[in-house]
């Protein structure tokens, strides 16, 4: 199964070591920023499962992060513990009502963080199965029809695999996004298929085939190096 990836926002350097250490030992990718605007734009770029994010930033702090966060159409649900002070209630009841899931108190103790982490990764998986999926997509000639599973370039029917239309509405719908080939392939094909990441990179070349121009210089999906793909 792909790894669950959490980005980490503290300015506390030990803090980010702290979480990035025991986040890895329990089996979670992890991303980090020392800053709001850094994190903010980590989130614009890459695929994020979740946000640790702490009250007290430099320069944007974590309430404006999170409202920042709420005001963007493509990340509005996404998941957020926030960190606060010791015995700051008034911090905990503003993040709350700006938007945060959770919060958790410094110091605190990486069980607890743990167990507060799956827990809402749990039910944001639940929300996401739930969510009414994106009607039509429109991207330059190429029109992706999720209701009747059609997909039209240049007004003209391109007939797809099942996967291959599940690839393309997933890489479609998150506009600029990187997703990693793991990601891909437990969203895709629904389980672990350790080792054969290539059945992405197949799927990926026969979808330009069929909806690229050129190919080997493609519009749409395009290659992330060392990383994944996204459709730009």
């Amino acid at each position: 199964m792909a790894k669950k990836v959490i980005l980490t926002i503290d300015d506390e350097e030990h803090i980010l070591d702290l979480l990035e250490y025991n986040l890895e030992k329990n089996g979670y990718e992890v991303l980090r920023a020392e800053t709001g605007e850094k994190g903010l734009a980590i989130l614009k770029t890459m695929q994020v499962d979740l946000v640790l994010l702490d009250y007290m930033l430099p320069g944007m702090d974590g309430i404006e992060v999170l409202k920042s966060l709420r005001a963007d159409k493509n990340l509005s649900a996404m998941p957020v513990i926030m960190l606060t002070a010791k015995g700051e209630e008034i911090d905990k009841v503003l993040g709350l009502e700006m938007g945060a899931d959770d919060y958790i108190s410094k110091p605190f103790g990486i069980r607890e963080l743990l167990a507060r982490v799956k827990a809402l990764l749990r039910r944001s998986s639940l929300e996401k199965i739930e969510s009414e999926p994106e009607d039509k997509i429109t991207a330059g000639d190429l029109l992706i029809n999720n209701t009747s599973r059609e997909v039209y370039m240049d007004g003209k029917p391109v007939f797809l695999s099942l996967k291959e239309f599940e690839l393309l509405y997933l890489l479609a719908s998150h506009r600029n996004r990187v997703f990693t080939r793991e990601q891909l392939l437990e969203l895709i094909w629904g389980y672990e298929y350790s080792g054969e990441t290539r059945t992405v990179d197949v799927h990926v070349r026969n979808l330009r085939k069929k909806i690229e121009k050129d190919p080997d210089h493609p519009q749409y999906i395009q290659t992330v190096r060392g990383m994944g793909y996204k459709f730009v």
